[in-house]
C-alpha cells in the first residue's frame, strides 16, 4: 500500500481540499504535517461546503483517523471552535477520530498580538502580507525552544515554566513595540481552561502512524499553503514559517522519509498568489480580473482577493524538483473555458539573459519578466468533465504542454469544485 504526500505546487490556493478529500475516501489516515490556522481548505460535498482551517480534511470522512503532527503549530481555542462547528454540520469528532501530537507547539494569543503589531509597523515595503494570526511568532518559540507544547498542559509546574520562559522573551518585545506586558496569570487561567479539550485527543502521533503504516494502512500526509510559501524555497521574506515541500511531510509527523511513497502536487491551470512578494504572469488587465471572477479567487481564512496571473511553467517546474513530485493533480481548468488565447510562462528575462528558474535574490524576482508561449483557446466547456473524451481537443493540448514544460506527468484533473468532477490518470496509492 502506497502513502502519499499531498503538496501546494503554487503559492497556495490550488484547491487542495478537493483532491485530499477525494483521495481521503480510499486512505485510513489523514495526517496534517505543517503550518497553523492561516490556511484554509473549501471542501465541497454532496453540495454541502465545509470550511477548514486547523483541522485535517479527513474529518469529514467517517471511519477516518485524522492527525495533527508535531509539525503543525496549533491554536486550542481555535480548534475547539472549529471543531464545534463542524459538528454542527453533522460530524462527530472524538479521540477516536482525531489525534494530536504531544510534541504540537501552541499558538497563544501573544503570538497574533504580536505577529499584528509588528505587521502595523513595518513600513508599506516591509510588509509581508501575514494573517496575523500568530503563526511566525509560534514558530519562532518553537526554534528558540520556549514553546508551550500539547504535552505541557498535563502538567501545571511545566506549564508555569514554560510560559515563565515563553513571557521573559515576549514582553521585552512587547515593551519595544508599545504594547503592554502579557497578563499572565490571565494567560495560565486560559490554558488550564483549555487544556481538558486538548488534552483528550493527545497521543504518540510518530508511533500510531508508523504502526499503521506496518500494518499495511494508506496515510495520506496533507500539507497546508504552497511550495512557493516554503521558509527555505519560496519567495523569502514574502513566504510562511514553515517548510511546505514535500520532505516536512516526514519531519513533521515523526515518520521517516521511506514511508513517503508518492507525492502529489496540486497545481491550478493558471497561476494565482494572496498578499505581498513577486509574481512575474501577474495580470493587471481584463484577463486578470476575468480569472479572478470565473476562479471565485479569494481567499478561504483571510477572504482577501488573490491575484491572478498566466501559468508560470518555470515555478512549477522548480517546485516538482523541490518536493520530489511523482505527479500533478490540474485544478480549475474550467476556468480558461472561453478564453480566445491562453499564454504559458515558459522563462524568465533578467538583464538581457533568459533564465529557466526564479532566482532566490528578492531584487533580482522582482525584476525578473515572463516569457511567455500562446496557445489556442477553447469556447467548449470543460466543467464538470471526468474523461479525456469528455475536453475539447484545444483544453488537452493545453494540459499536455504543461506536462511537457514542468517535466512531470498529470495524475489527476479537477474540472470543478465537486469532488466526483475529477479525471484520475495515475492512482497515487498504487505502488
Amino acid at each position: 500500500m502506497a502513502n502519499v504526500v499531498v503538496v501546494g505546487a503554487q503559492w497556495g490556493d490550488e484547491g487542495k481540499g478537493k483532491i485530499v478529500d477525494w483521495l481521503s475516501e480510499r486512505a485510513d489516515v489523514i495526517a496534517r504535517f505543517q503550518g497553523g490556522h492561516n490556511a484554509g481548505h473549501t471542501l465541497v460535498i454532496d453540495g454541502k461546503v465545509f470550511k477548514l482551517n486547523a483541522l485535517p480534511s479527513g474529518v469529514v470522512r467517517g471511519g477516518k483517523l485524522s492527525v495533527i503532527g508535531n509539525g503543525v503549530v496549533l491554536d486550542p481555542w481555535h480548534l475547539v471552535k472549529e471543531i464545534d462547528s463542524i459538528r454542527v454540520q453533522g460530524v462527530e469528532i472524538t479521540p477516536e477520530t482525531l489525534m494530536i501530537a504531544e510534541n504540537t507547539p501552541l499558538i497563544l494569543p501573544i503570538h497574533g498580538e504580536l505577529d499584528r503589531a509588528r505587521e502595523e509597523a513595518a513600513s508599506k515595503g516591509a510588509k509581508i502580507g501575514t494573517t496575523g494570526r500568530g503563526i511566525g511568532p509560534a514558530y519562532e518559540d518553537k526554534v528558540g525552544r520556549r514553546s508551550v507544547r500539547v504535552a505541557d498542559l498535563a502538567d501545571d509546574a511545566t506549564l508555569v515554566a514554560r510560559v515563565d520562559r515563553a513571557l521573559l522573551h515576549h514582553d521585552a518585545l512587547r515593551r519595544g513595540l508599545g504594547l503592554e506586558p502579557v497578563d499572565r496569570d490571565g494567560l495560565l487561567a486560559s490554558l488550564r481552561e483549555i487544556a481538558p479539550e486538548i488534552l483528550k485527543y493527545a497521543g504518540p502521533v510518530w508511533k500510531v502512524l508508523n504502526e499503521k503504516r506496518r500494518s499495511g494502512k494508506r496515510i495520506l500526509f496533507e500539507g497546508a499553503q504552497g511550495a512557493l510559501l516554503d521558509i527555505d524555497f519560496g519567495t523569502y521574506p514574502y513566504v510562511t514559517s514553515s517548510n511546505v515541500i514535500a520532505g516536512q511531510a516526514a519531519t513533521g509527523t515523526g515518520m521517516g522519509p521511506g514511508a513517503i511513497d508518492f507525492v502529489l502536487g496540486i497545481v491550478k491551470a493558471y497561476t494565482t498568489r494572496v498578499g505581498e512578494g513577486p509574481f512575474p504572469t501577474e495580470l493587471h488587465d481584463e484577463d486578470g480580473q476575468r480569472l479572478g471572477e470565473r476562479g471565485r479567487e479569494f481567499g478561504t481564512v483571510t477572504g482577501r482577493k488573490r491575484r491572478c496571473g498566466w501559468f508560470d511553467a518555470v515555478l512549477v517546474r522548480q517546485t516538482c524538483v523541490t518536493s520530489g513530485v511523482n505527479g500533478i493533480s490540474l485544478t480549475k481548468l474550467d476556468v480558461l473555458d472561453g478564453f480566445e488565447t491562453i499564454r504559458i510562462c515558459t522563462g524568465y528575462e533578467l538583464d538581457g539573459a533568459v533564465l529557466d528558474h526564479l532566482p532566490i535574490a528578492a531584487e533580482q524576482q522582482a525584476r525578473c519578466t515572463p516569457i511567455y508561449e500562446e496557445m489556442e483557446g477553447w469556447t467548449e466547456s470543460t466543467e464538470g468533465a471526468r474523461s479525456w473524451n469528455d475536453l475539447p481537443g484545444a483544453a488537452v493540448k493545453y494540459v499536455r504542454r504543461i506536462e511537457e514544460l514542468i517535466g512531470c506527468p498529470v495524475a489527476l484533473l479537477s474540472t470543478s469544485p465537486e469532488r466526483e468532477d475529477t479525471i484520475l490518470v495515475t492512482d497515487p496509492f498504487v505502488d
